[in-house]
């Protein structure tokens, strides 16, 4: 693994942090949003990705082909062990492909270098998990800012654009409170919050919803439409939840490495 240099940022409340170091401001990803008119965003092709356990290779990803449009909503679902969340791991280029392409607006990130998909990933996806994986000695203002600051925005800026979207998801009172002093939904809200706040093409969501009860489920569900409503923002959420997977307009159904179905959830 390419191990990356390192940067201290000292950006909020006098705390100094240690972050991966991103390139040169990255005006070359800075891509505006596409309206969903049938623009292809993500175009996946063969896509394969095995593990190696002891002396057995462990096929996980069997040859994915997959087409996501700017401003869609796309649920992707089947049983635990199918490969869901490592196909959005290998999509948000947290993890590499064993064979196969993922082209982004037409360029194959795939052929980028560890650092330039570092920058790529910083301004072109976010990512919320089952985990809200905040961290837990920042307030949830500070915890929002982090992706800007670390990508170098003037904290003022990033400052604003953190308290608007706290403001937008009705957490404008729990700003300074950190994470310990926070409801599993407000966790989750954070969180959602934190993978907007650079405005990135393309959320990835795993199980974002799967540690909450029936009544915060359904909020967050409708957070996730507003924002793609509102922002064209596209969304890949994988769950096992029936009633977001349903509501969403498409549905990617996967089994044994492979997708089964992809159309709506009707079908």
């Amino acid at each position: 693994m390419n191990v990356p240099k390192l940067l201290r940022c000292s950006g909020i409340a006098g705390k100094s942090l240690i972050f991966d170091e991103p390139l040169e401001a990255a005006s070359r990803w800075s891509i505006p949003y596409v309206p969903a008119n049938g623009d292809i965003l993500v175009e996946v092709r063969e896509l394969k990705k095995s593990f190696l356990h002891g002396s057995n290779l462990i096929p996980v990803l069997r040859g994915i082909d997959l087409t996501i449009r700017s401003g869609e909503m796309v649920s992707v679902v089947g049983s635990s062990g199918v490969g869901k969340s490592t196909l959005l791991h290998v999509l948000g280029t947290l993890d590499l492909p064993t064979s196969g392409t993922i082209s982004f607006r037409g360029q194959d990130i795939t052929r980028l270098s560890p650092a330039r998909l570092d920058e790529f990933r910083g301004h072109q996806i976010g990512f919320v998990f089952q985990f809200h994986h905040l961290l837990p000695e920042f307030t949830a203002l500070e915890n929002v800012m982090m992706p800007a600051l670390i990508q170098r925005m003037p904290s003022s800026k990033a400052r604003r654009r953190a308290q608007e979207l706290l403001e937008r998801v009705g957490l404008a009172e729990r700003m300074t409170h950190r994470p310990g002093k926070l409801s599993g939904g407000e966790q989750q809200r954070v969180a959602l919050v934190r993978a907007l706040m650079m405005r990135p093409s393309l959320v990835l969501a795993d199980e974002p919803t799967g540690n909450l009860d029936t009544r915060t489920s359904q909020e967050m569900h409708e957070l996730f439409f507003e924002f793609n409503r509102e922002f064209g923002t596209t969304m890949l959420v994988v769950t096992h939840n029936k009633e977001l997977s349903a509501r969403m307009p498409r549905q990617v159904t996967m089994i044994d490495g492979r997708i089964q179905h992809d159309g709506t959830a009707a079908n």
